[in-house]
C-alpha cells in the first residue's frame, strides 16, 4: 500500500461518495484503452487462426466490473474444442495453453499492432497483463469447457452433469467455476451502479486490512463483494442510497461468520431433486457459507480471514455509529431450524420496543392534531379515530411494517357519500398535516409521501438511529359502527350498499378497522409472532414475485394463520414450526379453501345468511373478512394464489421443517373449508384432512 493510499475507516461517512469517485474508481481514459488492448486480444483469439479456441470470456473483477484504481485482476477464459466434457478440464493444459500463448504472438507480430501487452509465464501458470500509466489488470489465462455452448441458460441437466462429474472426480470445490464464466458476468451485470461502488470501497478497505493467514485473493474478494451484493438485495434495493447504510450492513455481516448462509437461485434451484439434495447439502454444512451464484458446488466463504477482519470491522462500526445500517439477516429463514424459529422471530422480526414508544408518541400527536385542529374552520367533525394495521394489531415486523389512521368525519353519513367525498377530504387532510410536520418536533423521521391516491393519505415515520419504519395510511370514513348503531344495522346496510352498485368487495372495510383489529389483537401472543413469521415469508415471496403476477393480499395470510391454528391446534403455545407448516400447506390447498368466522356476523338474521350463502358459493379460495362480509380477501381467481403455493411447495424443503434432532415436522390435521348446515343455525367444518405427504419433506 503506498503512502498516499487514504485509510478508507478514516473517511467521514458523508464523504465515502466523493471519496470512491475520486481514489477508487479507474479513470475513464484508462478504462476505455484497456478495454480496447482486451478486445483485441478476444479478436484474434477468435478470428480463425486459432482453431482451437472456440469462444472467450473475460471474468474475475475485471469482467464483473469491480476493477480498483490501480493494480487488479481478471481472467481470460479460453474455451477449447478439446474440451467437451468438465472431467476433461482435470487433465493438465499447460503445453496448450502455451501453444495458444505463442499463436496469439505470432499474430500481435504479424499484424504489428499498436495495443501491447505482457505474457507472463509463471510456475502457477500463464497471464496476461495490460497496463496504462495509472492502472494495470493481470488476466489469468485458463482453459475450459464451454458449458453454455448449447444454451445462454443453464439447465438443471447441466447441474446434474457437474454434481456427477465433481463426484466422480473428486476433483476440488469451485475446481469446473471457470466454466460459467458469462453467468458470472451476467450475473453481476444487472446491479446498479452504486452498488459497484459500495464493492470498490469494501475491496478497499479489506487490502488494508491486516491479515496474517495466507492471502488468497482473488476468492476471498469475490466472497466480499457477492457479501455486498446480498446486503443491498436484502437489506435496500433502491438504486440511489447511502453508502454508508450500507457499509454497516456489511460490516455486521462481517462480524458473524459463524451465521453467514448466503445463497441465490438464479441459475440453480430446488426444482430438480439432484440439484435440490446437493444445495441443501451445500447450505447445511458448516458456516460461514457463501455460495457461489453460478457452481453451487463452490462455497467461496471458506476462502475469508474472518477472524483478521473482526477488529477492524469493529472499527470502522464505532466510527459510523450515528448512521443506520441495513436491515439484513446473516442466514435467510428457509436455513433456519425448525427449533430455532421463535429465536428468529425476536432476534430479527419483533420491533424494537423504544422505537415503537417512538411511534407511539408521533401517532398521539398527529391524532390530536387531526381531531383538534385539522377541521377546525370547517362544518366537518371529526367523530373518532381508529387506529389499525399491523403495529395495532400487535403482529408489526422490524422494517416495512403498515398501520391506519382511520378518521371517521360528520359529514359521511353513508358509505356511498365515503367514496363520493373521499378524495376532496383526503387532500385537505394533507394540506393540515403538511402544517402539524413543521410545527411538531417529532423523535422519528416523519415523512408525507409525494404519491396522492384518491382513498389515502400515506406517510411514513422512521427511526432516526435504527433501520426501522412504519408506513402510515389515514383514510376519511363513515363511522357505520358509531354510538346507537348495531352492527346488524350496519352489515344490513352495507349488504344492501354492495347488492344495488357495482363496488368491489371489501370497498368499505375501513368503517370496521377496529372489528379488523380487534380480531387479531385478541390472539395469544405466540400466534401473533407466528403472523409474524407468515407475513415475513410472504414478504420474501414478495420480491421474487412481484414481476409475475399480483399476490393475494398479505391479511389473507394472517387469517390463514389464525384459521390453521384454531382448527389445528389452539393451545397458547405450541410449535412455530408446526403452525408455519400447516399455514404453506393450506396454501398449496389454495383451490379448496372456504373459510369465514361468526364472531362478528352470523347466519342468524336472513338478509346476513342469504348474502353469506351467495358469498360462500364463489369461486375459491374464499376467506371471509371476519370484520366484513362482502371483502373476500382469497379472492377467488383474482389473484396469482398458484405463484404463492408454488414457493409454498419448495419451502416444504426447508430447514424450517426439521426440527432439533433432524425429524421432520408435520402440520396440523385442519380442514380446508368449511360448509353451513342446511338450518343456517350452525357452522361445522368439513373434515378434509391435509395430508401429510412425506415426499414434501426433507428425508
Amino acid at each position: 500500500m503506498g503512502s498516499s493510499e487514504s485509510r478508507v475507516s478514516s473517511v467521514p461517512a458523508q464523504e465515502l461518495g466523493t471519496f470512491i469517485q475520486k481514489q477508487l474508481r479507474p479513470y475513464e481514459s484508462c478504462e476505455k484503452q484497456i478495454q480496447e488492448t482486451v478486445g483485441v486480444i478476444c479478436s484474434i483469439l477468435l478470428g480463425g487462426g486459432i482453431p482451437l479456441v472456440q469462444g472467450v470470456a473475460v471474468g474475475g473483477c475485471y469482467g464483473r466490473k469491480t476493477v480498483l484504481r490501480g493494480d487488479s485482476h481478471g481472467t481470460l477464459v479460453l474455451f477449447l474444442s478439446c474440451l467437451e466434457h468438465f472431467q476433461d478440464q482435470t487433465k493438465p493444459q499447460d503445453e496448450i495453453l502455451k501453444s495458444v500463448m505463442s499463436q496469439l504472438e505470432d499474430s500481435r507480430s504479424r499484424q504489428r499492432l499498436k495495443h501491447q501487452w505482457e505474457t507472463l509465464r509463471t510456475p502457477g501458470g500463464i497471464s496476461i497483463r495490460v497496463s496504462t500509466p495509472w492502472q494495470k489488470v493481470t488476466f489469468e489465462v485458463l482453459a475450459a469447457f464451454n458449458a453454455l455452448s448449447l444454451s445462454a441458460n443453464p439447465t438443471p441437466w447441466l447441474y446434474r452433469e457437474l454434481i456427477r462429474s465433481m463426484d466422480e472426480t473428486k476433483a476440488a470445490p469451485g475446481k469446473f467455476s471457470v466454466c460459467f464464466a458469462q453467468l458470472q458476468e451476467k450475473f453481476f451485470k444487472k446491479y446498479p451502479p452504486k452498488v459497484k461502488d459500495l464493492i470498490l470501497l469494501m475491496k478497499r478497505w479489506y487490502r488494508q486490512c491486516p491479515k496474517e493467514g495466507p492471502s488468497h485473493e482473488p476468492l476471498s474478494t469475490y466472497a466480499l463483494e457477492l457479501l455486498a451484493v446480498y446486503a443491498w438485495e436484502q437489506g435496500c434495493r433502491a438504486e440511489d442510497f447511502n453508502i454508508a447504510e450500507g457499509v454497516r450492513a456489511i460490516l455486521g455481516l462481517i462480524r458473524r461468520p459463524e451465521q453467514l448462509c448466503v445463497y441465490w437461485t438464479v441459475n440453480y434451484n430446488l426444482e430438480d431433486a439432484t440439484v435440490r439434495n446437493r444445495l441443501l447439502r451445500q447450505l447445511g454444512s458448516k458456516r460461514p457459507v457463501i455460495l457461489d451464484p453460478v457452481d453451487l458446488t463452490h462455497n467461496v466463504g471458506g476462502y475469508v480471514p474472518w477472524q483478521d477482519l473482526q477488529a477492524e470491522a469493529q472499527a470502522w462500526l464505532a466510527s459510523l455509529s450515528s448512521t443506520p445500517a441495513w436491515s439484513v439477516l446473516p442466514a435467510p429463514l428457509f436455513m433456519t431450524p425448525g427449533h430455532q424459529l421463535d429465536k428468529f422471530i425476536k432476534d430479527f422480526l419483533e420491533p424494537n420496543e423504544d422505537f415503537l414508544c417512538q411511534i407511539r408518541k408521533a401517532v398521539d400527536i398527529i391524532c390530536s392534531f387531526l381531531r383538534e385542529t385539522c377541521f377546525k374552520s370547517s362544518p366537518t367533525k371529526v367523530q373518532r379515530i381508529i387506529k389499525g394495521g399491523s403495529t395495532a394489531k400487535g403482529t408489526a415486523l422490524k422494517t416495512g411494517s403498515d398501520a391506519d389512521i382511520v378518521v371517521f368525519l360528520s359529514s359521511l353519513k353513508s358509505f356511498p357519500s365515503q367514496k363520493t367525498y373521499r378524495s376532496e377530504i383526503v387532500q385537505e387532510i394533507r394540506t393540515q398535516l403538511e402544517a402539524c410536520r413543521q410545527q411538531h418536533q417529532f423523535e422519528v423521521k416523519f415523512e408525507i409521501s409525494k404519491w396522492t391516491a384518491p382513498r389515502v393519505l400515506s406517510f411514513s415515520l422512521k427511526s432516526q438511529h435504527l433501520n426501522e419504519s412504519v408506513d402510515f395510511d389515514v383514510l376519511p370514513a363513515y363511522d357505520a359502527l358509531g354510538p346507537g348503531k348495531s352492527t346488524l344495522w350496519a352489515y344490513e346496510e352495507l349488504i344492501n350498499v354492495y347488492r344495488s352498485s357495482d363496488i368491489i368487495g371489501g370497498e368499505f372495510s375501513t368503517c370496521f378497522t377496529e372489528l379488523q383489529r380487534d380480531f387479531i389483537l385478541s390472539q395469544p401472543t405466540k400466534l401473533k409472532s407466528c403472523i409474524r413469521l407468515v407475513k415475513y415469508w410472504y414478504k420474501q415471496c414478495e420480491k421474487k414475485m412481484k414481476p409475475k403476477g399480483s399476490l393475494p393480499p398479505k391479511y389473507a395470510l394472517e387469517l390463514l394463520t389464525i384459521y390453521a391454528w384454531q382448527q389445528g391446534n389452539g393451545m397458547e403455545d405450541f410449535s412455530t414450526a408446526e403452525g408455519f407448516r400447516t399455514v404453506l400447506e393450506l396454501v398449496t390447498k389454495y383451490q379448496q379453501l372456504s373459510i369465514y368466522w361468526t364472531d362478528n356476523y352470523n347466519f342468524q338474521d336472513e338478509t346476513t345468511r342469504q348474502f353469506l350463502l351467495a358469498q360462500l358459493q364463489r369461486t375459491r379460495p374464499i376467506i371471509l373478512d371476519p370484520a366484513e362480509p362482502t371483502g373476500d380477501v382469497g379472492g377467488g381467481d383474482r389473484w396469482c394464489w398458484h405463484l404463492l403455493a408454488k414457493e409454498a411447495k419448495e419451502w416444504f424443503s426447508s430447514l424450517c421443517f426439521r426440527d432439533g434432532m433432524g425429524n421432520s415436522v408435520q402440520p396440523w390435521k385442519v380442514p380446508t373449508m368449511q360448509g353451513p348446515r342446511s338450518s343456517g343455525a350452525r357452522i361445522d367444518p368439513v373434515a378434509i384432512q391435509i395430508p401429510s405427504d412425506r415426499s414434501h419433506f426433507l428425508g
